[in-house]
């Protein structure tokens, strides 16, 4: 059994909804347990994180980042990077804003900065950008074109309805390709020097 645990902050909910998605692709790869902990749970559940095999990182992109929830998350994780808990698990991390760009990309800078800080490895999504071309449509996987992370759009107006369906099969897919490397990377442990 492989534990892949996706630890996210959620304002208005379509975070929460995208961390539903991809523990659902997770959750679809035979021998893995997943867990889903809010970032204000976080601290309580500490040793669940640390005793995952893979952390996916999930924050809504506000005025260009990281929500200030996540980011305090961020920083509770200095002690967790001071004993190198984390170090060599797998990582991954997913956004979503309003706005189809939304600057996403430097909030999933931020999720990879804080993975490789500590000595985490990064897994991508994995999947070509769809929608980007005369025969693509919005149905797509991978609308929003991103590689690093999975990214979704979400009208600002709208609850969880105004997330695209493509996004939550984009979002599975992130859960799956984790839930099979982290199995993949489980499967010949590596001799690793402390």
């Amino acid at each position: 059994m492989t534990n892949v645990a996706i630890v996210y902050h959620s304002g208005y909910g379509h975070t929460q909804a995208l961390a539903e998605a991809v523990a659902t692709g997770a959750r679809a790869v035979a021998g893995t347990v997943v867990s889903l902990v809010p970032v204000a749970e976080a601290e309580a559940r500490g040793a669940e994180l640390d005793a995952a095999d893979a952390i996916v990182f999930g924050s809504p992109t506000y005025m260009g980042g990281v929500s200030a929830d996540f980011a305090k998350f961020k920083d509770w994780t200095s002690s967790r990077w001071m004993e190198g808990k984390w170090r060599n698990k797998l990582a991954a991390g997913f956004t979503v804003s309003a706005s189809w760009n939304g600057d996403k990309h430097n909030t999933l800078y931020q999720l990879l900065t804080l993975a490789v800080q500590h000595g985490m490895v990064w897994v991508g999504l994995g999947l070509p950008p769809g929608n980007n071309h005369s025969k693509g449509s919005s149905a797509d996987l991978n609308r929003v074109g991103a590689s690093i992370g999975a990214m979704a759009q979400a009208n600002a107006d709208q609850g969880v309805e105004g997330i695209g369906a493509s996004d939550f099969k984009t979002f599975e897919a992130l859960g799956r390709r984790v839930a099979e490397a982290t199995q993949r990377w489980h499967e010949e442990p590596l001799a690793v020097a402390a």
